[in-house]
C-alpha cells in the first residue's frame, strides 16, 4: 500500500532583494478628454525601451498634448536564485503595451513609426480603444499587494533537493503553488514515491 503522507521540511531563511522595473511612462500631465487607451504591439522584451523612445518622439514632435502616457502591465513575482529572494516585475502581456492618446493622424504616425512598434491592435488598420472597465481591471490587477512566486521548473520535471532532511535526493515535480512559493516533489523513499512539500529555495533543476 502506498503511503501518501506529506512531509514538510523546515524552510531555510533567505535574503530578500527588491528589483523594480518602471511600468508607467508619463509623457504629459496635460488633461485631454479625447484621449483613450490603445493596445500597441511591440517586439517582446523591448516594451520599456519602446515606451521611452515614444516619450522622446512625442516631445520632439510636440505631440505631448495628444500622447499622454504609456502603461506596461506588470505583476510582481518572487524569484529565488543563489539563496536570494528577488521581487521582480513580470510583464502580464509580453509584447504589448497600452498607450493613452488622442488618436489623430500625427499621433498615430508617431506611435506606429516608433522603433520596436509592430502595430496597433484593432480591426483592419483602425486601432480600437480599450473599454474603460478593461483598463481599470488591468490597473487593479497590477496593484494587488501580494506578489506571487515564479517557479523555475514545470510539473513532471526532474529536480534535486538542496536543503533539509532530503538534501541531495532526486525527485519529480508533482505540483507547484506559486502563491505560497512551494513545490510538491515525489521522492523515492523505501521504494515508494512519497510527496514532499518544499520551498522553492530548497529545489533546483537537474
Amino acid at each position: 500500500m502506498t503511503d501518501n503522507t506529506q512531509i514538510v521540511p523546515e524552510v531555510p531563511e533567505i535574503q530578500e532583494v527588491k528589483v523594480e522595473t518602471p511600468n508607467l511612462v508619463q509623457i504629459s500631465t496635460t488633461e485631454n478628454k479625447k484621449a483613450r487607451w490603445y493596445v500597441v504591439h511591440t517586439y517582446s522584451g523591448h516594451e520599456n525601451k519602446v515606451a521611452e523612445t515614444l516619450k522622446q518622439r512625442a516631445e520632439t514632435l510636440d505631440l505631448t498634448s495628444e500622447i499622454i502616457s504609456v502603461l506596461i502591465p506588470t505583476q510582481e513575482k518572487i524569484q529565488i536564485k543563489r539563496g536570494q529572494k528577488k521581487t521582480v516585475s513580470e510583464k502580464i502581456f509580453p509584447g504589448y503595451m497600452l498607450v493613452q492618446m488622442e488618436l489623430t493622424d500625427n499621433s498615430w504616425l508617431a506611435v506606429r513609426t516608433t522603433q520596436g512598434v509592430t502595430g496597433f491592435v484593432g480591426i483592419g488598420n483602425k486601432p480600437t480603444p480599450l473599454p474603460r472597465h478593461e483598463v481599470d481591471a488591468i490597473k487593479k490587477y497590477m496593484s494587488q499587494g501580494v506578489a506571487q512566486y515564479k517557479a523555475d521548473y514545470v510539473e513532471g520535471e526532474a529536480v534535486r533537493i538542496t536543503d533539509g532532511p532530503f538534501n541531495d535526493f532526486l525527485g519529480t515535480v508533482n505540483s507547484i503553488d506559486e502563491e505560497k512559493g512551494q513545490v510538491e516533489v515525489l521522492v523515492n523513499i523505501f521504494g515508494r514515491e512519497t510527496p514532499v512539500t518544499l520551498d522553492f529555495l530548497q529545489v533546483k533543476k537537474v
